[in-house]
């Protein structure tokens, strides 16, 4: 008997380490390496030229510096206990939504008119998926 209870305890131990093994120790890819895969990931899907991938490269590096910059200062404001006020997360809320404002605009101006309908189609269900993940997470459904 001592023995079944001994395996199920080391057969649960182990299950439980192996699960959060990996999750921490994943590592970031820099804002550099984001953009590169971005603009190869859009050249697969709606076949830029190269003037057209030059010019998203730039656009989506700027994005990925503001957002890296972003999550490092709300990273140190978070360590040293700090909240956001509701001002300050209407702030940063309004200045999310002009960035992707001027996303929009600066694609619309490199893309074609079919291109731009193929990358709105692609961001929406992008969305979509991410908040149907969201809802799981809130229930507490993970995975």
């Amino acid at each position: 008997m001592k023995t079944w209870i001994l395996t199920a305890v080391l057969l649960v131990g182990f299950n439980v380490f192996a699960q959060h093994e990996g999750r921490g120790d994943r590592q970031r890819l820099t804002a550099e390496q984001r953009t590169e895969l971005q603009v190869k990931k859009l050249t697969l899907e709606l076949d830029l030229n190269d003037s057209q991938k030059a010019n998203v490269q730039k656009l989506f590096l700027d994005k990925n510096k503001k957002v890296e910059t972003a999550m490092a200062e709300h990273k140190q404001n978070r360590e040293a206990g700090q909240k956001l006020t509701d001002d300050q997360k209407f702030e940063m809320k309004s200045k999310m939504l002009d960035e992707e404002i001027t996303t929009k605009a600066e694609m619309k101006k490199i893309l074609t008119k079919d291109q731009y309908e193929k990358w709105e189609k692609m961001r929406a269900e992008k969305k979509n998926k991410f908040e149907k993940r969201s809802k799981k997470y809130q229930k507490g459904n993970k995975r």
